[in-house]
């Protein structure tokens, strides 16, 4: 377990730095985005920054709030500063703690497409998870088409697209700069034969927008066409 924790500490190091890449390269014509990974147990979790407003990418384990937090900590980002979490599909690695981050202030960005998978989400914990259900009339549901105005109002240019393939509810945020966040969005050569289209479709739209680089929700940021392995 030491063995892991250390090369997914270095992974994330690696994240961080190709992510300050990033925002040298990103500036805005306001502000620069800042991105920063406050990930653990395998799975990457985005905190983009606009100044001190932010929005955070997908929402921790269940009943592991205690290391969310103690990861913002060590970014010097008070919980407060969060204006929304957005889960890029519900799965209880990517959302198990997005209760925990409401009752904390964290006011949780829905899609509309997505709302049907949250109560679903429980049927894959167990009782030690210690998952708190998501309550489901106090989230922000929006459109597809309503994501870039509501992104401006937190000082981030960008849109949230359906890129469904690996889940029916899946999502990416893609930042006007090149920079998408696309969960676990399956590569296009890992993709079953029965799901091949639907990865291919999310992929070329996330090209056609404009994605140059893929910040993924396990594993490193990569450029869009990197092979896998590569």
């Amino acid at each position: 377990m030491q063995i892991g924790a250390a090369i997914y500490n270095l992974q994330s190091a690696i994240c961080n730095l190709q992510s300050a890449i990033y925002n040298l390269q990103s500036a805005m014509a306001t502000m620069a985005l800042t991105i920063v990974n406050v990930g653990y147990r395998s799975t990457n979790y985005w905190l983009i920054s606009a100044g001190t407003s932010r929005l955070l990418v997908d929402l921790g384990w269940p009943g592991r709030m205690g290391e969310l937090q103690a990861n913002l900590r060590r970014a010097d980002v008070p919980l407060g500063e969060i204006r929304y979490g957005l889960a890029t599909h519900y799965h209880i690695d990517h959302a198990g703690c997005a209760q925990e981050l409401k009752q904390a202030g964290v006011p949780l960005l829905v899609l509309d497409v997505q709302a049907a998978a949250i109560p679903l989400m429980k049927r894959h914990t167990k009782p030690q998870d210690n998952y708190l259900d998501i309550t489901t009339h106090d989230n922000r549901v929006i459109t597809f088409a309503e994501s870039r105005p509501l992104l401006k109002t937190i000082g981030i240019d960008g849109e949230i697209l359906p890129t469904p393939g690996h889940s029916d509810d899946s999502v990416s945020l893609l930042l006007d700069g090149g920079a998408a966040f696309t969960g676990d969005l399956t590569h296009p050569a890992m993709a079953g034969e029965d799901d091949a289209a639907v990865v291919a479709a999310s992929w070329r739209l996330l090209r056609e927008r404009g994605a140059t680089m893929v910040y993924p929700g396990h594993g490193p940021v990569r450029m869009i066409d990197t092979p896998l392995g590569g």
